[in-house]
């Protein structure tokens, strides 16, 4: 263990992968998301009604915090223009004779833009903008309905007979830097893990250390106890620079789940240095066992589930999802981190991440000692 330390902090396939690279990572995709919220999106607004009305929407669309209009347009095409040009992320336009037909009794469309090429700004506008025109519907109705003599409480039972109360939990106020920093951090300590333990064993014999190794120990379960235990002790040491100067900086931080995030976070570390080792051990190709790394670890984020449900993918992108160690991670850190469950809540996940700890370090002992076997056959001969 004390070699393989030694190692870590001299080697620069170790030290840069496991000690550079990480808070370098992790800074940075705390400080872009450092605004935290997507506020005051760009829209146009084509109002051809140029009504009371209209004018009253377009200023309570204005006070919406989502929404921020900056270019006033007169056409579809000047709205698809300035959307192809990205100036504007929306656009919403009021028909002629809005408010007039709105006297009449009779239905009047207003048209809301979203450019659907960026989903979330799109989601965001429409939150806004529809809320505030049905508001402005029901207000039209309810003006009427108090003009003609009926009682406010009445009108508006009459006008509104269902009303939606809606409850955000665990992150209501839509936060981009407490959604997506902890997810994009853990898995940039996945790849960081796997991509140094695939080194571990091979880049013995390709840096002809073999034999200093083996005069310590000719036993591939001591070796490999060892190497993960000094490993396992780098991962600790970044569990620190997340939970106790990552996290703070960005105001993240919840220590009242560092214990529990501590336990599931071990076990993700010990299912990635499995995974790097068993790897390592099978194959002297140094190339190859980082391009596996790198081809296994790179898409975890899209496959976890944490941008798009898993039960949504095809059954063979679950399966995939599934024989990664950090979609388990996931499920386990969202009750544990994001909804602050006690621990037994992520005890299903704790379990599949113990079966690739179970499997792959066996078969890491299994290979390499029939390597050893094998080289120190040849040196007698």
């Amino acid at each position: 263990m004390v070699r393989e330390w030694k190692r870590i902090f001299s080697i620069p396939n170790f030290y840069v992968v496991l000690l550079v690279i990480p808070p370098i990572i992790f800074l940075f995709y705390g400080f872009i998301y450092q605004k935290q919220f997507a506020r005051e999106l760009p829209m146009a607004v084509w109002d051809e009604d140029g009504s009371s009305v209209s004018r009253t929407l377009t200023d309570m669309m204005e006070q919406n915090e989502n929404i921020h209009f900056t270019h006033v347009v007169f056409s579809n095409a000047e709205i698809e223009k300035l959307m192809k040009e990205g100036k504007i992320f929306g656009a919403v336009h009021f028909p002629k004779n809005m408010e007039s037909d709105a006297k009449k009794n009779h239905q009047s469309n207003i048209t809301l833009y979203t450019n659907g090429a960026y989903l979330v700004p799109a989601k965001m506008i429409y939150k806004g903008a529809a809320e505030i025109i049905i508001k402005g519907g029901l207000a039209v109705v309810l003006q009427k309905a108090e003009k003609q003599g009926m009682p406010a409480d009445q009108a508006n039972t009459l006008v509104q007979p269902i009303k939606l109360n809606t409850t955000v939990l665990y992150n209501p106020e839509f936060n981009y830097q407490m959604y997506l920093t902890p997810g994009l951090v853990t898995v940039g300590l996945q790849m960081a893990l796997i991509v140094a333990s695939v080194l571990i064993l091979n880049l013995e014999f390709r840096r002809n250390t073999i034999d200093g190794l083996l005069k310590i120990s000719t036993s591939s379960s001591q070796i490999i106890i060892g190497k993960m235990l000094a490993h396992l002790c780098i991962a600790w040491l970044l569990f620190i620079l997340i939970s106790f100067v990552v996290f703070p900086v960005f105001d993240l931080g919840k220590p009242q789940t560092d214990f529990s995030f501590f336990i599931l976070y071990t076990l993700l570390a010990l299912a990635c240095i499995g995974i790097g080792m068993m790897l390592s051990a099978i194959s002297d190709n140094l190339l190859f066992v980082v391009d596996v790394a790198l081809f296994f670890t790179s898409p975890a984020f899209v496959f976890s589930g944490f941008t798009f449900p898993r039960w949504a993918m095809p059954w063979y992108d679950q399966i995939y999802a599934e024989i990664m160690p950090y979609t388990h991670f996931l499920d386990g850190f969202i009750k544990l981190y994001f909804m602050e469950l006690p621990i037994r809540y992520a005890y299903p996940e704790m379990v599949r991440l113990l079966i690739f700890i179970g499997i792959t370090f066996p078969v890491a002992i299994v290979v390499f000692q029939k390597k050893i076997n094998q080289y120190l056959k040849n040196i007698q001969q």
